[in-house]
């Protein structure tokens, strides 16, 4: 069944189809949070916040973006608020899915150089505005083109643009202290 029928389904009262679309984001959704926030929030918890919010937002939903990308607006949303009312900033270790080039012919010294740039650039992501961050992550790590981000953060291309733009700047910024 395809998402469309499934929101249509759940819309018209058979909320046990609601089963359905959590079974098919809950791992999508759990991966953008940790990749947002690190182990700052409790992922679990950010979760069935998303899919309760998600629940009750559903009857706006008016299938002109991907379902997709409306849930991962939602859980950009829940994230951040959930941030800033815990006020914490993400931790260094929420990037370590970050790709690491483990070659047989690099010394150890090597490798300790490496991994410690791989931990400056975590950092430096963590010190980046929500907006930017949010921005890199969905464009690095999760593959989406500018126009998805756009539905997803709910702003313009150009927006878009400036943000991974700007997000880029403050990392070489960052990591060059």
């Amino acid at each position: 069944m395809e998402d469309r029928q499934i929101v249509e389904s759940v819309l018209a009262g058979d909320t046990r189809q609601y089963a359905e679309i959590v079974n098919r984001y809950q791992q999508q959704v759990a991966n953008l949070t940790y990749k947002l926030c690190g182990n700052r929030l409790d992922i679990d918890e950010v979760t069935q916040t998303v899919f309760v919010e998600l629940y009750t937002a559903l009857p706006r939903f008016r299938f002109d973006s991907k379902l997709s990308s409306f849930i991962y607006r939602i859980t950009v949303n829940t994230v951040c608020k959930m941030l800033k009312h815990e006020n914490r900033f993400l931790s260094a270790d929420a990037m370590e899915n970050l790709p690491e080039q483990r070659s047989e012919d690099l010394d150890a010294q090597q490798r300790i150089i490496r991994e410690e740039q791989y931990a400056q650039l975590r950092s430096a992501i963590g010190h980046l505005k929500d907006e930017q961050r949010t921005a890199l992550v969905l464009y690095a790590f999760e593959d989406f083109s500018y126009q998805q981000i756009a539905d997803v953060m709910q702003c313009s291309l150009s927006k878009v643009e400036s943000l991974i733009f700007r997000a880029k700047k403050n990392l070489a910024k960052e990591v060059k202290r």
